[in-house]
């Protein structure tokens, strides 16, 4: 990763980026159950550190992931939410698909979308991927909203795409391109 200030991969105007670490388990597992209200039924982040513990290897030592927290820098460094890269695919496709949450004290404040901003700069940048891909259900309108605002592109819709919530979720795909990203633009 790079433009590392204080142990921060990337860093913005009001959020830094870092991957996750064993001590962040406290934090982030209180901070998920905080905010059930606000990511069920799209997301289930894990709520205890063993499943904190488990998430965070697999995001740490799988190549083709990349698991960073959203660190809002005015508030001392606290987590307010994450994006993750996973199934990222090299060779001619050079793609990953997008995970993503902001947690309750930090919704609706743009601290996500500006952390998701450096994620796609920095998956075009130093990661050198082509494409990034946000699946989401039709329903969840803050995370339409997100993605459209960092400038993805509805490309379509896929039946019951992801087992979610103990059943097989419809989801419409949204996408970027490197090159539809104007070089310091917000997404």
């Amino acid at each position: 990763m790079s433009d590392d200030h204080d142990g921060y991969a990337v860093v913005g105007e009001r959020v830094a980026l870092r991957p996750y670490s064993a001590a962040d388990a406290e934090e982030f597992t209180a901070a998920v159950r905080e905010s059930r209200a606000l990511h069920r039924p799209w997301l289930f982040p894990p709520e205890t550190a063993e499943a904190y513990a488990t998430y965070r290897r697999t995001l740490g030592e799988d190549p083709a992931r990349l698991g960073l927290l959203v660190c809002e820098r005015a508030a001392a460094g606290r987590i307010a939410g994450f994006v993750n890269i996973n199934n990222i695919v090299r060779g001619a496709f050079l793609s990953g698909a997008l995970g993503y949450g902001a947690f309750a004290h930090a919704a609706g404040r743009g601290l996500l979308g500006e952390g998701l901003g450096l994620v796609v700069r920095h998956a075009f940048g130093p990661l050198g991927l082509h494409r990034l891909e946000a699946n989401i259900q039709p329903g969840n309108a803050a995370s339409r909203a997100l993605v459209m605002r960092a400038g993805f592109r509805l490309e379509g819709y896929s039946p019951a795409m992801l087992f979610i919530d103990g059943a097989w979720r419809d989801h419409e795909r949204w996408a970027i391109t490197a090159e539809t990203t104007a070089p310091g633009s917000p997404g």
